[in-house]
């Protein structure tokens, strides 16, 4: 009696288990079949090739094995049908080899999966899947620097793997710029962030790529991606070529571009007369700025860069410092020429706040004015706003630093003959009421009206 009720104990487990097991191994299985992963179509061709592998050797040794082989298969079959009736013993030999089939191609892809997904713990089919949902996404150009060109593009990689980041190399402050007075070449900062932000989930990788040293006779303040950057560049000889190998050294979806490579050095002309020369004392000026240029004038845009914004689907320019993160990208003719000759989708990221020192003051109509001034003709056709105003306690602690919500002057946009697409796009850090974009929220807002405007046209 034990015997049996411990029989019936374990036959009514393995039933519950399997009731909760056979959903997911088959739900999982029949992904393979999804339209798009270019398995099925393979897997056809082999079996082909082994029907022609088998009708060969037949030919070739003029079919006598192959005659007694069927013979007796014949005299087997013949014999089990003797012995069961063929509604059973048809029905059980389909069943054998459906299962010889599915354990056999089971553990194929179980083989692939070990090899190629030791630290991960998807299943090959599900990274298939979302891999080739992100390669047929559209192919975003987004123009911009600092940490909101970052920001925005951790949001864009969960929608698109056609990502390109055209950023900005007129930085002259903190780490870029010590490495840049003292070695030379172009700033690695904001292409470091852009980089770490394309990342593939590449956790221990990114931290490494953005740890700033703590100690060291020198090496205070400095990055480790910047130091890597400036080494690979001297090592190469090519700043463009350094970004590559960083970029497939995290696995970055998309790429990060330099929107030129001459050694550019940013100029404002304030509107008390004043000249100022570097991006970091712009800010620190505290003057209204009246123009802004570079020298040298008109820098030769990257071809790679071009290229892709003549492929772009869909431009974002922002968001970030406007004077010194997204301006200084359209200061290479070339760049705001390709966008302006592009019939395609184009938004401005408007900042939430206004930034002391820079647009102290500014309205929406004024960031879009500032920068057909600097162009010489009007880029994008819509612009985003943040629409609910940060708390009280976030609009204090600002009012301190002399920044406040950028205006939204709905009729002065209109005139400008831009579309404003108003959206809920703010994080707001509760513990130091630091306002920034939300990256997922600002991405889901860029694309839905992406796809809006696609569907119109």
């Amino acid at each position: 009696m034990t015997t049996n009720r411990l029989l019936k104990q374990t036959m009514r487990t393995i039933r519950q288990e399997s009731r909760h097991l056979a959903p997911t191994w088959l739900g999982q299985w029949f992904k393979w079949l999804a339209p798009g992963l270019f398995v099925k179509r393979w897997m056809l061709i082999s079996a082909g090739g082994v029907l022609l592998v088998s009708l060969g050797l037949a030919i070739w040794v003029k079919l006598t094995p192959i005659f007694y082989l069927m013979q007796f298969a014949a005299d087997l079959l013949e014999t089990l049908s003797r012995l069961l009736p063929s509604y059973v013993s048809g029905p059980l030999v389909l069943i054998a080899g459906v299962l010889l089939i599915l354990w056999g191609q089971t553990r194929t892809f179980g083989s692939i999966t070990n090899v190629l997904m030791t630290d991960r713990d998807e299943e090959l089919v599900d990274v298939l899947l979302t891999a080739r949902r992100l390669n047929r996404g559209p192919r975003i150009v987004t123009i911009g620097g600092g940490t909101g060109l970052s920001t925005l593009l951790r949001g864009l990689k969960r929608s698109s793997a056609n990502i390109t980041a055209i950023v900005t190399v007129a930085d002259d402050g903190g780490s870029s710029g010590r490495l840049r007075r003292e070695i030379g070449g172009l700033p690695p900062g904001d292409i470091r962030n852009c980089i770490a932000a394309l990342a593939d989930e590449e956790k221990l990788l990114t931290e490494l790529f953005q740890y700033r040293f703590k100690a060291g006779d020198g090496l205070v303040g400095h990055s480790f991606g910047n130091l890597f950057l400036t080494v690979l560049s001297d090592i190469t000889g090519d700043f463009e070529q350094a970004i590559t190998a960083s970029s497939k050294v995290l696995a970055v979806r998309g790429q990060v571009l330099p929107a030129t490579l001459s050694d550019v050095c940013l100029w404002a002309e304030l509107e008390d007369g004043r000249r100022i020369e570097g991006e970091s004392s712009i800010t620190k000026a505290n003057g209204k700025i009246v123009r802004i240029g570079c020298t040298p004038p008109n820098p030769p845009a990257l071809p790679r860069a071009l290229e892709a914004l003549y492929k772009a689907d869909y431009i974002v320019i922002g968001p970030g410092s406007l004077y010194t993160s997204v301006i200084p990208n359209l200061l290479a003719p070339e760049i705001a020429n390709a966008i302006a000759e592009r019939q395609v989708p184009c938004v401005y990221v408007c900042n939430i706040m206004t930034q002391p020192g820079e647009t102290d003051g500014y309205s929406v109509a004024d960031h879009i004015r500032a920068i057909d001034i600097a162009c010489g003709k009007p880029l994008f056709d819509a612009v985003l706003v943040q629409k609910q105003p940060p708390s009280a306690k976030a609009l204090i602690r600002y009012a301190e630093e002399q920044s406040h919500p950028v205006g939204v002057d709905r009729d002065a946009v209109t005139k400008l003959g831009r579309r404003i697409i108003r959206a809920d796009v703010m994080h707001e850090d509760e513990e130091t009421g630091l306002v920034r974009h939300d990256s997922e929220r600002l991405a889901r807002v860029l694309l839905r009206w992406y796809g809006r405007r696609s569907r119109e046209s």
